[in-house]
């Protein structure tokens, strides 16, 4: 079941939902909007643990746990269409999937820079100032730490997949993976309940991003795309 997250325009909150069934219910706003039947939407959900390898990654690449640990953790593993690599969802983690369609702006990369500003400015709001991009990694980082994965598909200029904010997941699991291809001299993962030493409201957090989004949406869409 949805539940809308007023009072932000078409904001979904799916609960928690295994991943297969998540990126499902995915396909079909894509085709939705797609048809026109909707407008730009924006999905919270969070997924039972799962592990979830992108274009980018080979069949295991850079899965180090056995099926058997896997088996013992509870940990699902999931083909994806998304960009990038390995990474991990789980309880504790807001995955959100904004269904966008980028035809005013056909530019992959300046969209992704946008999903990077708008979690940098959540967790800016949430007591985490020094969170930022990293140079030639993927996501959001403090220092060494990452704490924010994004990984996105197009259809047909519809944005789909989207990213993952570590609030207070279980760090553990992150140890079956090397998440994003992050080598363990290149980094490591951490999470707000971590930085801050307690772990913020879900729903606090969710209504920050869905703010964060809904009102640097509009800016990125319309600027121009620059190009050489």
């Amino acid at each position: 079941m949805s539940a809308t997250l007023s009072p932000f325009p078409a904001t979904l909150d799916w609960g928690r939902r295994p991943y297969a069934e998540a990126w499902r219910a995915q396909d079909d706003l894509v085709a939705r909007r797609i048809a026109g039947e909707i407008g730009d939407t924006l999905v919270f959900t969070e997924h039972p643990p799962v592990f979830t390898i992108g274009l980018r990654a080979g069949a295991d690449a850079n899965l180090i746990w056995s099926a058997a640990h896997l088996a013992r953790e509870g940990v699902e593993v999931v083909k994806t269409n998304r960009g990038g690599d390995i990474t991990y969802h789980g309880p504790g983690q807001i995955v959100g999937y904004p269904i966008v369609s980028l035809a005013a702006r056909k530019d992959l990369h300046a969209y992704l820079r946008f999903l990077e500003q708008v979690l940098i400015n959540t967790l800016a709001a949430h007591g985490l100032p020094d969170a930022t991009r990293r140079e030639g990694k993927t996501g959001i980082w403090l220092g060494p730490r990452k704490i924010a994965a994004l990984g996105v598909a197009v259809r047909r200029w519809v944005a789909y997949h989207g990213f993952a904010l570590n609030v207070s997941p279980n760090l553990a699991h992150f140890d079956g993976i090397v998440p994003c291809g992050i080598a363990a001299t290149d980094g490591t993962v951490t999470s707000m309940a971590a930085e801050l030493g307690a772990s913020p409201d879900l729903a606090t957090v969710r209504a920050t991003l869905a703010r964060e989004f809904w009102t640097l949406l509009p800016q990125h869409l319309s600027e121009a795309t620059h190009t050489a």
